[in-house]
């Protein structure tokens, strides 16, 4: 393995499949938003001017993250996981959170617009790579190395809930429960403890109106075709009239204000639509691509910490990804979670290349792939 002070080339690969999902997000964010966008703001260019400011953001972020030590990281975990949970408290009980159809997620300063649950997502797997690399055959015990690293899983849990957020607490959950496992903890620990939390989860969905109602609407949209499973029968309409082709680059009908969030969370619809099957499932190559070179990188490294981080962020991505597709073709109930690179958003844009930034980090100091 290459030592710190001894980095590789960067990861052309990575590199360059990032920037076409990019790209291609920021075609896609255009076209699925001028109509909305001029209605709302009086400016075709809006929301994609946003996303190009936040690109150039997340690209230099991720050139500056790619050249520094991945080690050097640890030092300010702690740190990041203290102002991560002071961001979440202010979005709640400060006047600068920013309420957004129905919930408290963003802290806004002046034009500009921030989620602290994407700079956690980060910060979480970080602090789960550091700690659980250092706990080492300890991990094998439930109090001392599993129930730590739950805590503090649970308590960003609650405070994402409170906003609330039960998609991205899910997310950090899973995230984190996967790099339990692979730090080597028991199987049956994990399995025992996902048991006992389906009671909460089935409490979470049902003590809630707007979750049961997304829930039945996942369950038979048709039931309510203009109330509680419009929204998803609009998503099938797009995929299914895009056909093989696609309609064409900003021919959507749906985003004429029939498919709600067009160019955020159902964005992919709008792929389905314009560019057809061979568009969509291009796309999917690219994250499939993108997934695999992650795994590549976390399995090639040969210290814990890289090893848990660029596994981390990778399944972090990936389960991003695999849930808003889902989303959109029907397959899991409706969450609002962006598609990685592709959606409107620019706290999710930007910390989604700073893990390609960290992942590209690891992968200069990993050993060579054999040829």
């Amino acid at each position: 393995m290459r030592t710190q002070e001894q980095q590789g080339n960067i990861d052309i690969p990575v590199l360059a499949v990032t920037a076409i999902l990019v790209g291609t997000g920021l075609i896609m964010v255009y076209s699925s938003s001028t109509i909305l966008a001029m209605k709302s703001y009086g400016d075709f260019f809006f929301f994609v001017k946003r996303q190009l400011l936040w690109s150039v953001l997340g690209f230099t972020a991720l050139w500056f993250l790619a050249h520094y030590p991945y080690s050097h990281l640890r030092k300010w975990v702690r740190p990041a996981l203290f102002v991560s949970a002071l961001l979440l408290v202010a979005v709640l009980v400060l006047s600068i959170g920013k309420t957004v159809g129905g919930a408290r997620r963003w802290l806004s300063l002046g034009p500009i617009s921030f989620q602290p649950a994407e700079l956690l997502k980060i910060v979480l797997v970080l602090y789960l790579a550091d700690t659980l690399a250092r706990k080492g055959e300890r991990i094998t015990s439930f109090v001392q190395g599993v129930l730590p690293s739950l805590v503090i899983l649970g308590g960003f849990s609650v405070l994402l809930l409170l906003q609330p957020d039960l998609g991205t607490a899910v997310i950090v959950i899973a995230v984190g429960i996967v790099m339990i496992y692979l730090a080597g903890a028991r199987f049956a620990q994990l399995v025992s403890l996902g048991l006992a939390a389906l009671p909460v989860v089935f409490l979470l969905i049902y003590q809630v109106d707007y979750r049961r109602r997304r829930l039945d609407a996942f369950l038979d949209p048709w039931q309510e075709p203009l109330g509680k499973g419009f929204q998803l029968i609009q998503s099938y309409l797009a995929l299914g009239s895009g056909g093989l082709w696609g309609r064409g680059l900003s021919e959507s009908q749906q985003k004429l204000f029939y498919l709600p969030a067009p160019h955020t969370d159902f964005i992919f619809s709008i792929v389905g639509e314009e560019l057809g099957f061979v568009g969509a499932f291009g796309l999917l190559l690219l994250f499939g691509f993108l997934i695999w070179k992650g795994l590549a990188i976390a399995r090639r490294c040969s210290d814990d910490f890289g090893k848990l981080l660029a596994a981390g962020l990778t399944v972090l991505l990936g389960l991003q990804t695999v849930i808003n597709l889902g989303v959109t073709t029907g397959l899991v109930p409706t969450k609002g979670i962006t598609l990685p690179f592709i959606s409107a958003g620019g706290s999710s844009l930007f910390f989604s290349l700073v893990a390609i930034g960290i992942l590209l980090s690891i992968s200069r100091c990993a050993p060579e792939e054999e040829t």
